[in-house]
């Protein structure tokens, strides 16, 4: 799926795959995002998020499409899909943050 992010500080540790001052993170958290938004670029539909457990991929409440993605017990990648077909299964992927988990 197509991958987009307009959030400039997650982009900037997109780019350097190090913390930042927004983004002040343990290397360990900077490389499962970075290994997660390799995954969500190869996913081919949402079904290839959800088959993997580790992933805990799930749809945050009070959001149409609106979905978090586990990196630690701590630390959830926010995404939005802008979806493509009916079926909601292909569609555009924004990143949007890093966040504590129920925070």
């Amino acid at each position: 799926m197509d991958v987009i992010c307009k959030n400039k500080k997650l982009i900037k540790v997109y780019e350097s795959g190090k913390p930042t001052k927004k983004y002040r993170l343990s290397q360990d958290i900077i490389d499962k995002f970075l290994m997660r938004v390799g995954a969500l670029e190869s996913a081919v539909t949402i079904h290839d998020l959800w088959k993997h457990p580790a992933f805990n991929f799930e749809k945050l409440q009070g959001y149409e499409s609106r979905f978090s993605i586990r990196l630690n017990r701590q630390y959830r990648l926010e995404i939005e899909i802008e979806w493509i077909n009916e079926d909601k299964t292909i569609g555009k992927i924004e990143l949007l943050d890093i966040s504590k988990h129920y925070e």
